[in-house]
């Protein structure tokens, strides 16, 4: 019953926030599967070391990559995670992402992500979609056991993007409309050292001429050289199984290079998130983000909610 009763709220509030039948399906899905028990082996990762699916597809947190490898897998295993995320702001841009990772020998990771987004009547009837891949290697360190020693964990990661809609990419002055990425990401976990809760820290570099992620393409005639943009989250485990937390990103600002172009001028990114993690196989993310100006409509901020299924 103690699992019934959280499950069962988590099924409301994803009814509340996914308005379609199908994503209502999915998600409910995925909870029901998530209310089974999987108990933990020896040699089993700690629950919820290797964090959730940002939105490129690498193990994270929502907007931010780790240095953790995702899913259970330990050194001797291959593990993985899928995931759905779905973000609607103020302004009714629709974010809709699809992706999946997997994890082999907790050393090395390859994600993917599909995106679509729905541009609101900013162009009526139309979305930008984008892919994107990625490898991401572990190079030094343990989030968990270097209790220890100061170095965090730390991994490198390459991420290639895709933006199919080159039509309105290139018509908004992108450069580009596929690029590559590269980033370094570490990750500290500090067990009991915030009032006797554990404390989990992450930053990343990311050298990047993105536009909205990739959405809006690459580059522009404002900048069309990649600059080093920084990431970081900061989580607090309230329990074992539930993480509070706040995420930073900074973006590049390509494409506003003169008044005509003022209205596509680009904003960091942020969020305050809480993450469950019922038990192994799977977690249920929920945030507030803010994205900042997306063509002309300033602050678009809403309800960021994600679940994973782990294995």
């Amino acid at each position: 019953m103690h699992q019934i009763l959280p499950l069962a709220h988590a099924v409301r509030t994803i009814a509340r926030v996914v308005p379609s039948c199908a994503g209502r399906l999915t998600a409910v899905w995925a909870l029901a599967v998530l209310g089974w028990s999987a108990p933990a082996a020896a040699g089993d990762r700690v629950l919820g070391t290797w964090g959730v699916n940002q939105v490129e597809g690498a193990a994270g947190g929502g907007l931010t990559p780790w240095a953790v490898i995702a899913g259970q897998g330990s050194s001797n295993q291959v593990g993985g995670s899928a995931y759905v995320t779905r973000l609607k702001t103020g302004g009714n841009y629709e974010l809709h992402v699809t992706g999946a990772a997997l994890g082999i020998h907790d050393q090395v990771e390859l994600n993917m992500s599909r995106w679509s987004f729905k541009l609101s009547d900013v162009v009526p009837g139309r979305k930008l979609e984008m892919t994107s891949v990625g490898v991401k290697l572990k190079v030094a360190g343990d989030v968990l056991y270097d209790q220890d020693r100061w170095l965090p964990q730390v991994a490198v990661g390459v991420q290639y993007k895709n933006a199919d809609t080159s039509d309105l990419v290139k018509a908004l002055g992108a450069s580009a409309t596929s690029d590559i990425e590269v980033y370094a990401t570490a990750t500290k976990l500090w067990l009991g050292a915030a009032w006797g809760r554990n404390l989990i820290a992450a930053g990343a570099v990311r050298m990047t001429k993105a536009n909205q992620f990739g959405l809006l393409g690459f580059g522009g005639q404002g900048q069309d050289a990649r600059r080093l943009q920084l990431e970081g989250s900061l989580g607090i485990m309230l329990r074992d199984d539930l993480v509070l937390g706040a995420e930073y990103r900074m973006k590049p600002d390509n494409l506003a290079y003169n008044e005509a172009t003022a209205f596509l001028e680009e904003d960091h990114a942020w969020d305050v998130f809480v993450a469950w993690f019922p038990h192994r196989l799977g977690s249920l993310t929920l945030a507030w983000v803010n994205l900042g100006n997306i063509a002309g409509k300033k602050d678009q901020a809403g309800v960021y909610v994600s679940g994973q299924l782990s294995f």
